[in-house]
């Protein structure tokens, strides 16, 4: 994406913010309102910018040879995101393990995978499962497994509003799809859920 049109997303998100805090009633011409469509566009592209990453940009050739077969485990990897059906947030943990076949990922990897999917509109049903399959596409591993915990403010400051509500997701990848001895390692290396963030 060029410079110009980035500046088009800007000013065209911008006006679209105007209107959107119009629509409430508010007065855009008073001093803490006036440069809030703005502050708002350039938010919400940071918040968004996953779109415009390329895996390839993202690993950076960082796939290295190793003998270990053993599970490597990531945690705690705290991510943000947006729910696709209301536009809010959605924030919590991701832990990633996975069974090296020759090759291991980079450790910061694993977090810049998870920011690239997070940073669009999700459910996290579906950002699990983009994240399990990347890491075994990158890797070319034997098995991946991931588990996310997160809080929605969907649910949170909204509808049913419940304040302690939390959800887990988990997707299995290859060895840890039908071997229960590997899913049960995985699983017993994660930590428990957490309390509502």
């Amino acid at each position: 994406m060029s410079n110009n049109a980035i500046l088009v997303d800007y000013k065209e998100s911008t006006e679209s913010y105007r209107q959107l805090i119009d629509s409430t009633g508010e007065d855009l011409s008073r001093p803490g309102l006036q440069d809030t469509p703005i502050r708002a566009a350039k938010a919400f592209a940071h918040l968004t910018q996953g779109y415009h990453q390329s895996l390839d940009e993202v690993v950076n050739g960082a796939v290295f040879p190793s003998t270990n077969r053993e599970l490597v485990l990531v945690q705690n990897i705290e991510f943000y995101s947006l729910c696709e059906h209301h536009m809010l947030p959605f924030h919590g943990v991701a832990h990633i393990g996975y069974l090296p076949n020759g090759q291991v990922l980079g450790l910061s990897k694993f977090a810049r995978i998870v920011d690239m999917f997070a940073r669009r509109l999700q459910i996290q049903e579906n950002l699990s499962e983009q994240i399990a399959q990347t890491i075994m596409d990158v890797t070319g591993c034997r098995g991946v497994a991931v588990v996310m915990d997160a809080s929605h403010m969907c649910m949170m400051m909204r509808g049913v509003s419940k304040q302690h509500s939390t959800t887990r997701s988990t997707a299995m990848l290859g060895e840890y799809k039908h071997d229960n001895q590997a899913r049960n390692e995985f699983l017993d290396a994660v930590p428990k859920r957490r309390p509502a963030f």
